[in-house]
């Protein structure tokens, strides 16, 4: 007896079901699987947690070279191929020998909390979590660090990063968590010098002073969006947020030689006293949506392989997936 055929419009059907579903499995793989295997190396330095102990009190902060992440509350995050900017959780990264954390705030609705956010999406405790990682947890991570390591300081330069809640009702917030513990915290619109600053965490405001707080806002740290790839021939922009010059090089959509150019440039800058400058080596490449990872790869490897320019202060060296490595061959530029 013989079978029935499918009709032909069936059979269509069926493989266009299978190949979307295949489509979307990788997709899923992609963007939530396959950055579970990013991420790099969590062996130690000797020395990392407290390599700031060697640095000379009277040191302005804008003339000590120093590691910095980039969105370091993304170590998970929703949409995590597009949204995972460092591989070490907070705490993570403090005892690696990071010293300023870039912190992109925004406001849970529910409970009325700041959060960590990387664009729309969340920051997480963990890849599985539920929950967003709030601004609480991060600061509790840095007050037991410098519990633990009380020669050291925490550069904390916050933004407004996405939601709709003004920077006035955010200051209002932050100024509430600083309340509980306002010994921790060092308030000023100036530069402190190192010895100022040990035991304590440093609060850098990418935003106005709306709340009308004055030194007690912080100190302002804001530049102009350095985002486009256009024209790929630019690198250190000037800034002039407070009473110092501000060189910054954040030109987050270029593509990895061009990134690189940039940032090699802008070390060559030199300061001054009044001066400080900020270098990202971190971008997400020219697309809508680009995959971080996929660009620290090699520039942390090319950091890595890089003499740093000797004889003078570097300013702050901001990273996407730092290590312990990568963050000493930074520090160590002060001591060589």
């Amino acid at each position: 007896m013989k079978t029935k055929k499918r009709p032909l419009i069936l059979r269509i059907l069926l493989v266009f079901f299978a190949v979307i579903l295949i489509l979307l499995l990788l997709a899923a793989f992609t963007v939530f699987v396959l950055p579970l295997c990013e991420g790099v190396s969590r062996a130690p330095v000797d020395g990392s947690a407290d390599w700031m102990a060697r640095l000379d009190d009277k040191t302005p902060l804008n003339l000590v070279t120093l590691p910095g992440t980039h969105n370091a509350g993304a170590a998970n995050a929703d949409l995590p191929f597009f949204s995972k900017c460092q591989t070490l959780g907070i705490r993570e990264q403090l005892d690696a020998g990071y010293r300023y954390l870039d912190i992109r705030l925004g406001l849970d609705e529910e409970s009325g909390e700041l959060i960590l956010k990387h664009g729309f999406t969340d920051c997480k405790p963990s890849p599985f979590s539920t929950h967003a990682l709030t601004l609480r947890d991060v600061v509790s991570d840095c007050r037991a660090f410098l519990d633990a390591h009380p020669t050291e300081f925490i550069l904390f330069c916050v933004k407004h990063e996405h939601g709709d809640f003004s920077i006035s009702e955010m200051q209002t917030l932050l100024a509430g968590e600083i309340a509980e513990v306002p010994d921790r915290w060092l308030l000023t619109d100036t530069l402190p010098v190192v010895g100022e600053a040990r035991g304590k965490i440093v609060l850098l405001r990418r935003y106005n002073d709306e709340a009308g707080l004055g030194g007690a806002a912080g100190i302002p740290f804001a530049w102009n969006d350095q985002g486009g790839s256009m024209n790929p021939t630019e690198d250190v922009d000037m800034n002039f947020p407070g009473d110092f010059l501000l060189w910054v090089q954040d030109r987050y959509e270029y593509d990895t030689d061009d990134k690189w150019n940039a940032f090699v440039s802008g070390l060559t800058i030199g300061m001054e006293e009044d001066e400080a400058a900020v270098h990202f080596l971190s971008t997400k490449g020219p697309l809508a949506y680009g995959h971080p990872y996929g660009f620290a790869r090699t520039l942390n490897r090319r950091l890595l392989d890089y003499a740093l320019p000797a004889g003078e202060p570097l300013g702050w060296i901001i990273v996407d997936f730092g290590s312990a490595k990568l963050a000493e061959h930074i520090w160590r530029h002060n001591f060589d």
